[in-house]
C-alpha cells in the first residue's frame, strides 16, 4: 500500500491530476488530451510527460489496467479526490491541518520552480492551468509555452530525482 501511495504522489507531483489513463498512448511525448480533459478555465490543458512520469505511469498501468482513471476513487467512474490524497498523507503520518495537504504540493512546486530552478512565473502559471492575470491576457496571448513547459517539467522531475537520490529533505510546513 505504501508503495502505491508513493507512486501516486510521485506521479501527482510530476504531472498533476490525470483524468484518463494515458498509458496506451505513452511514448514520452505530450499526449493530445481527449475532449473530456479540460481545466477549471474551461480550456484544453496539455501536460508534458517527463521520462520519470512515463516510467511511473507504466508501473501504475500494471495496477490500474485499462480503467478510465489512473487513480480511481471509491467509485471507479470518478478520479481519486483531494480528500483521498489528504487521507493518504495522514496515513503516512502528516498532519493535513498543520503540515501539508494534497493541494499544497502545487504551491510548493510553484515556489521551488521559480526560486530554485528559475522558471518564469508565466510558464509555471500556464502549467498549473491558472488563468491569465489580466482580463485581456487570453484574448491577445494564446501561447501555450509548450517547449518551455516540457523543459520545466523535466527539470522538475530531475530535481525531485536528485532529492530522492541524495536523501535531502525539504521541510513541509503549511503556511499559517
Amino acid at each position: 500500500m505504501r508503495s502505491e501511495i508513493s507512486r501516486a504522489f510521485r506521479y501527482a507531483i510530476a504531472t498533476g491530476r490525470a483524468e484518463l489513463d494515458p498509458c496506451p498512448d505513452l511514448n514520452g511525448a505530450i499526449p493530445v488530451p481527449k475532449a473530456e480533459l479540460v481545466s477549471k478555465t474551461k480550456s484544453e490543458h496539455l501536460v508534458p510527460f517527463t521520462s520519470q512520469a512515463v516510467l511511473i505511469l507504466r508501473e501504475l498501468h500494471e495496477l490500474s489496467g485499462n480503467r478510465r482513471h489512473v487513480f480511481p476513487g471509491l467509485d471507479p467512474q470518478n478520479a481519486m479526490s483531494e480528500a483521498a490524497i489528504n487521507a493518504a498523507l495522514r496515513w503516512m503520518g502528516y498532519d493535513t491541518k498543520t503540515e501539508i495537504t494534497g493541494h499544497g504540493f502545487r504551491a510548493m512546486a510553484r515556489t521551488i520552480l521559480h526560486e530554485e530552478l528559475h522558471i518564469k512565473p508565466d510558464v509555471i502559471g500556464h502549467q498549473l492551468a491558472h488563468q491569465a492575470p489580466d482580463a485581456l491576457g487570453t484574448a491577445y496571448n494564446r501561447t501555450r509555452f509548450l517547449k518551455e513547459r516540457q523543459t520545466m517539467m523535466q527539470q522538475w522531475a530531475d530535481y525531485l530525482e536528485r532529492l530522492k537520490v541524495s536523501g535531502a529533505a525539504i521541510p513541509i510546513i503549511r503556511a499559517a
